[in-house]
Order: structure tokens, then C-alpha cells, then sequence
């Protein structure tokens, strides 16, 4: 059965999106399915038009601001200790130099961010833009879904967060998942956040000479978390196998000044000889026996469930219905995992369309829906809502291990209060002018219940009223 109407439509913007924006709610009432399909074929999709560095260019940023920054500490402290009531000439000029380039954070007014913190609000910046100015927001969705599924961070590779969702995530959103395993798994920013730039196979040429070996964290990774799953047949001996496979994958460092940051296979790291992994024997062919590895897990059946079942749990409920993940499983399956069909798949079961609404929103999702209902994106400043995420728990681009962060309700239901001190700010700061009624029609039209209608409209006051209704229960639900 096809949904229709405005209650469908509502639904659809708040379990496929980021929520109703303006008269969306009205625009998708009488086919919201036919608009879910349609964003995907949109040929910008997921493609912010932000001119933003690449994550090589980043990279190679960040380590030089650090390195001036440890020069300017360094030589300050060399006039320290001589006791020089003057500096030399060599070092007044280093220090001027070095202060043109580093302006003081401290002293008296305002003062920019760091650089390496300017790069990443950028990024924060054309990533949020992406998601409040959607029609709909189901692509932006699943960027988002990809972005935290093949997680890395931005506490270990400073500068390359933003860039990693980018080059892996976006160009392959609606592509296949094979292709953005490759992407992913050969990105610099992964292989350096799972600490492949380092492996070395034992018997290779320079795991001999420098007495080096293995690190496994990216194989293990890739396996547990990135396609088969927990628990799914795979051995220890897998594990060792595939992280030989992938010895020599790895980064130019981001010192080497043309092309630092890059990715790079050195033959000279990599563990010689075929590799067995899940019972398959992969002869020595360089980089390409990694390739082969990494194409082949695609099309286990372990990966089309694994897969299936968090995309289910993402837009649906925690605990999906089995049904529907079978659904998207064998859409992988039969499709070679062809992303844009499974999508397609996913809206039109009629499981995605229960009116139950099982999913309590994340922070970072209840906070772009937030600023969507208010039209107030464009006057909150980024720096203000990534610390908002953060202060919630979800910091951006942050999580705390390679499973990134959890979309279960049991994970966020605690915060609610710290969600409600937020929403009160807001509120009073950017959106106290706001009409109540109009707010309630545009954000959650059919789907308010009378109490949550009656509780705003009530309201002491504007502010009060938009606090109360980004807090309502049909409004952290999606």
C-alpha cells in the first residue's frame, strides 16, 4: 500500500530526514514515497558545493601549523633560559615570522580558533548546511548512517575527518558498498586511525630490517564491524591473514611537503607469499591482494545481513522486523550490494511506514531537525552547535571506539534533560520570536497529540513554546 497524506508525509520527513522544513509536510502529502525516490535520483545528492580542501591538503595543514606552533614554544623558551633581556637578530626575525603566521590566543578580545579547529568547523559547517537545507534530507541521512557505520576520528587524525566523509562516504553513498569498502579501507585517514600505516608484514623487507610486525586493528575491524558482523564464522587466523593481506597499505607522512597525507602502497612492507583468508587462498599480488580480499567480502551472505540488519535498526526500530531485514538482505544479495536499490527497498516495505515511532532521534539528528522546524540554521554558529553535540555526548566526527556511536535509545534516553537545557537556550536566543501555531503545523502537523498541542500553545511565552515543542515526544521520535 502506497502512504499518503500528510501523516504520512510527516513521518516520512522525520524517520527518512532531518524533519519538516517550511510547508515540506504540505508539499510531500500526496506522494511522500515518490519523494523519498526522488532525492535519490537527484544528481547532487550527498555532494555539498562547499569548496573545502582535500584531506591530503588538510593534513599537510595541520602538521605545519604544529610544527611553527613548536618552533614559536621552542624558541620563546630559548630567550627564556639564556636570561637575554634581547633577543638576536636571527631570533626576532624566526619570531616575528612565526607570530605573523600564529596570532597570540591570549590577551585582551576575541580571538579566531586555531587553525586546525577553523579547517574542522568548515567542514562541520557545509556538512550541517547539506543536512538543514534538504528537501527531504534522506541522502544527507544516509551519509550520516555511513559516515558513523565506517567511523574514524578526528582526536587522532586532526584535519581529515570532514575531508575522509567527503572523499570515501558521498562519492559512493548511492553507488555500491563495495566500492566505498575499497574507498574507505585505502583511505589515509582510516588507515592511519586503525594504525595500518604501520603494519609490516614480519618476513618482509622492512618488518626484517626494522624489526617490526603486524597490527591487526584494521583487518579486525573490517571484518567484525565493516561487513560480516560480530560473531559470523570468521577465526583469529582470518584476522592475522587478511592484516598480512594488507600490510604495506599505507600513508606518505604528512611532513613530505607535495605529497604528504596521500595514500601509498609500499612493497617493501608487505608480507610476501598467498594469504588464506575464510578459506579462500590469495596469491602475492601486491596491493591487489588486498583488493581481492576486500571485493570478495561483499558478497558474503554474513555482510548482506550485517548490513541489512543496521540499516533496519537505523530508520526503523532498534530491534528491526526480522522481515524487513531480510528484505534488505536479499537485496544486497541479488544486487551485488547496490546501495540504491536496498535504499528502495527500505521505503517502500510497508514495515518502514508503521505509525509507531520507535526511534529515539540521536543528538546530532534532534539538533538539525531542531534547526530545521526554526528556519534558524543560518544564525546559530557552528561553533555553538558542535559544542551543543558534544555536550550531549555524540561530538562530531568523535566517537569513542571504531563502532562509532550507538543509534539505540538506551545509548541517548539519559540525556534528555541536558537535551531540554539546550532547547531553553536556543529558544530564548534564536528562535523567541517564533509563532507557536505555525511551528506545531510545519514541524509536526497530524502527528502532535492534543496534549502536545495544548502544552505549547500555552506556553508563558514564544521561547518557551519552541523549547516545549522540540522536546515534545512526536518531535525526539523518528
Amino acid at each position: 500500500m502506497t502512504p499518503r497524506g500528510r501523516e504520512a508525509a510527516a513521518l516520512a520527513l522525520h524517520r527518512f530526514g532531518f524533519g519538516p522544513r517550511g510547508d515540506s509536510i504540505a508539499r510531500l502529502a500526496s506522494d511522500p514515497l515518490a519523494a523519498l525516490l526522488a532525492e535519490l535520483e537527484r544528481p547532487d545528492a550527498g555532494r555539498p558545493g562547499a569548496d573545502l580542501p582535500s584531506s591530503a591538503q588538510s593534513a599537510r595543514t595541520v602538521f605545519e601549523f604544529l610544527a611553527k606552533r613548536r618552533a614559536r614554544q621552542k624558541l620563546a623558551l630559548r630567550v627564556q633560559k639564556a636570561d637575554k633581556t634581547e633577543q638576536t637578530a636571527g631570533e626576532a626575525l624566526a619570531m616575528a615570522a612565526l607570530e605573523k603566521e600564529l596570532p597570540a590566543q591570549d590577551g585582551p578580545g576575541p580571538h579566531p580558533p586555531p587553525l586546525p579547529q577553523q579547517l574542522f568547523l568548515k567542514e562541520a559547517q557545509a556538512r550541517l548546511d547539506a543536512a538543514t537545507a534538504a528537501d527531504v534530507g534522506f541522502v544527507e541521512r544516509l551519509v550520516w548512517f555511513w559516515s558513523n557505520h565506517f567511523c574514524i576520528s578526528a582526536d587522532k587524525v586532526a584535519g581529515m575527518a570532514g575531508p575522509y566523509e567527503r572523499e570515501a562516504i558521498r562519492p559512493h553513498v548511492l553507488g555500491r558498498f563495495g566500492d566505498m569498502l575499497q574507498a574507505v579501507a585505502s583511505h589515509p585517514a582510516m588507515l592511519r586511525y586503525l594504525d595500518n600505516v604501520e603494519s609490516m608484514g614480519p618476513d618482509s623487507i622492512a618488518g626484517i630490517n626494522r624489526d617490526r610486525g603486524l597490527n591487526e586493528n584494521l583487518a579486525r575491524e573490517t571484518l567484525e564491524l565493516h561487513t560480516l558482523g560480530v560473531r559470523t564464522g570468521y577465526t583469529q587466523a582470518d584476522v592475522t591473514n587478511f592484516a598480512k593481506v594488507l600490510t604495506g597499505w599505507t600513508w606518505i607522512v604528512p611532513g613530505e611537503p607535495f605529497h604528504g597525507g596521500e595514500f601509498a602502497f609500499i612493497g617493501r612492507m608487505h608480507e610476501p607469499g598467498p594469504q588464506v583468508v575464510l578459506g579462500k587462498s590469495y596469491p602475492d599480488t601486491g596491493l591487489d591482494q588486498g583488493r581481492a580480499v576486500l571485493a570478495d567480502l561483499v558478497h558474503q551472505e554474513a555482510t548482506a545481513n550485517h548490513v541489512a540488519r543496521k540499516l533496519a535498526a537505523h530508520f526503523v526500530a532498534d530491534e528491526p522486523p526480522p522481515s524487513l531485514v531480510g528484505t534488505l538482505a536479499r537485496t544486497f544479495s541479488r544486487t551485488g550490494g547496490d546501495l540504491k536499490e536496498i535504499y528502495k527497498a527500505l521505503v517502500a516495505a510497508d514495515e518502514s511506514w508503521t505509525r509507531q515511532r520507535a526511534k529515539l532521534k540521536p543528538p546530532a539528528h534532534w539538533i538539525a531537525s531542531a534547526l530545521r522546524a526554526t528556519d534558524s540554521g543560518s544564525r546559530v554558529p557552528i561553533g555553538q552547535i558542535v559544542g551543543a553535540q558534544a555536550m550531549l555526548g555524540e561530538a562530531l566526527w568523535r566517537p569513542p571506539a571504531p563502532n562509532g556511536y550507538s543509534d539505540r535509545e538506551a545509548a541517548w534516553v539519559d540525556g534528555l534533560p541536558r537535551r531540554l537545557d539546550i532547547a531553553t537556550k536556543f529558544a530564548a536566543r534564536f528562535a523567541a520570536n517564533a509563532d507557536p501555531r505555525a511551528l506545531l503545523e510545519h514541524a509536526l502537523g497530524p502527528l502532535a497529540s492534543e496534549e502536545t498541542s495544548d502544552t505549547v500553545l500555552r506556553a508563558e511565552s514564544r521561547a518557551q513554546a519552541v523549547a516545549l515543542l522540540v522536546m515534545a515526544p512526536e518531535f525526539l521520535r523518528s
